[in-house]
């Protein structure tokens, strides 16, 4: 079984060397810099036009270790479908106008073991916030497996639990999808999503509300764990549509970290 893109088309574009080029010239804009290769990002996931350079920020920091990460463990929240727990897919690739990538199957069999964790297609089916991180990935990476889960209704607990299981070495990178705040005015969301950024570097998941980051649910998950690990958070990049392609009346915020 294979999952087709939902939102090719419009969130990116459908065409494989048009997308390979706007992917190609977002990354180079970001030029990486000798920073240490994160264990874990969080991401925007919008339209490429709106999120794409904030989301480039930190995919940029992980073309050194292009041979070098093989397993993604990419988490992102429901837009579409409401359920309790966590989602995991039967499909053994998730194709994009770039090509498939291959699910790793066995970690998707492990955690499918967790209470919390079930099979739930049409979580997947049209839901982008996975989606928009695998061009990014099939840019950066070479060779590398995706174990692709929808958060619903989960608490930080369970979703740490998921992460800490598949955690690995350093062949595995754990991407967090989320934007931060919906349609608010330029000045409000500024100041929104420093406050939501401030408590992200501070890993007070607790604090964060669900108009703070529409991927609350994963990124508490993440933050847990690094409190526990004793990781620590950086912010790559602070941005809203109205800086990027939208205008300032309502915008969306978008924030781009590094968990190392």
């Amino acid at each position: 079984m294979n999952r087709q893109p939902a939102v090719a088309g419009s969130f990116y574009p459908a065409n494989p060397e048009q997308l390979h080029l706007m992917v190609d010239q977002l990354l180079s804009d970001a030029a990486a810099t000798d920073e240490k290769v994160p264990k874990a990002i969080i991401a925007p996931h919008a339209g490429y036009i709106y999120s794409g350079p904030i989301a480039a920020s930190v995919y940029a920091r992980l073309i050194k270790a292009h041979d070098r990460i093989t397993r993604v463990v990419l988490i992102g929240p429901s837009h579409r479908v409401a359920f309790r727990g966590l989602a995991v897919s039967r499909a053994e690739t998730f194709t994009t106008p770039l090509g498939n990538v291959p699910v790793d199957q066995a970690a998707v069999q492990a955690i499918v073991e967790l209470p919390f964790v079930e099979y739930i297609e049409q979580a997947h089916t049209f839901e982008h916030s996975l989606e928009v991180h695998l061009p990014f990935l099939q840019e950066v990476l070479d060779n590398f497996e995706i174990v692709p889960i929808v958060a619903g209704d989960a608490s930080p607990e369970q979703v740490s639990q998921v992460l800490e299981a598949l955690w690995g070495s350093e062949e595995t990178l754990i991407v967090i999808s989320s934007d931060l705040s919906h349609y608010h005015d330029y000045a409000t969301a500024q100041q929104m999503d420093k406050s939501t950024s401030r408590m992200i570097e501070q890993l007070q998941y607790e604090h964060l509300a669900s108009e703070s980051a529409c991927g609350k649910i994963p990124v508490s998950g993440l933050l847990k764990l690094a409190r526990k690990k004793s990781l620590s958070v950086k912010t790559i990049d602070l941005r809203n549509s109205g800086d990027t392609a939208g205008d300032k009346a309502s915008v969306v915020g978008y924030g781009a970290y590094v968990i190392e």
